[in-house]
């Protein structure tokens, strides 16, 4: 399993430290010339995750982008004709049937999923009750996404073997284990690392706890297991004291 950085969390310019301590640095939208970004204010927080109005560009799931006409299948298809560089497919966790959704987007050329991006959501101010966003409504990450993540990835390792590279409420190793253990082949952290930059280091270190817990050998060896019911646990015998 690889860790990643989702795109836009990280500015490898400013921490470039932070952008070395993964096994992959995703880099946000590159466009052949400038774009403005949308209207200020672009982040707010919220009781339980975050709200952002960052625009980004060909991805098929951006909360913050009016929705393409195409499909998602004739969107891959020819980013596919126009490149023979691995192309993986970012859908949103919005759609109902996610999983013949990723098989839509195989057939058309994809090389991988990324999954998931955020959910569309808002916030308003406490004095004005006006939308917190300039965008007024905009990508929902956090804590709060983990579950939709873990669903979405379910559904898509189901559906089709291509790499998964899971994201959405990643805070602890524990949340990153579940993410393999639902199919994903990868991870990555978002929304953490705007409050821990040393998230890296510290999921890597839960993770191996997690693992020797469980004792497993490697993270690998638990990919997919809910799939499949689970581990299978063993349980030391009961101690039982006769009470005369």
């Amino acid at each position: 399993m690889r860790l990643l950085n989702a795109s836009g969390c990280l500015d490898a310019l400013t921490a470039p430290e932070v952008a070395r301590s993964f096994d992959a640095f995703v880099t946000k939208t590159v466009t052949p010339l400038p774009r403005e970004g949308n209207a200020p204010v672009r982040i707010a927080e919220t009781d339980s995750g975050m709200l952002n109005g960052v625009t980004l560009e060909l991805n098929l799931s951006c909360p913050n982008v009016d929705e393409a006409p195409e499909s998602a299948a004739e969107i891959v298809a020819a980013c596919r004709a126009a490149t023979k560089l691995p192309l993986y497919a970012k859908l949103s966790p919005a759609n109902w049937d996610i999983g013949e959704l990723a098989r839509a987007v195989e057939a058309a050329g994809a090389d991988g999923l990324s999954l998931v991006n955020t959910i569309r959501g808002s916030a308003l101010d406490e004095r004005t009750l006006a939308p917190k966003l300039g965008t007024a409504v905009g990508g929902y990450s956090g804590p709060a996404l983990k579950p939709i993540a873990l669903a979405a990835v379910y559904a898509c390792r189901r559906a089709t073997q291509l790499p998964i590279v899971g994201m959405g409420g990643v805070m602890t190793g524990r949340d990153a284990l579940e993410l393999v253990a639902v199919g994903a082949n990868d991870v990555a952290l978002g929304t953490i690392l705007f409050r821990d930059p040393d998230a890296p280091a510290r999921v890597r270190a839960e993770l191996a706890a997690e693992i020797a817990a469980l004792g497993v050998a490697a993270v690998d060896d638990v990919r997919g297991v809910a799939h499949e019911g689970g581990l299978e646990l063993v349980t030391a015998p009961l101690a039982i004291t006769r009470i005369e």
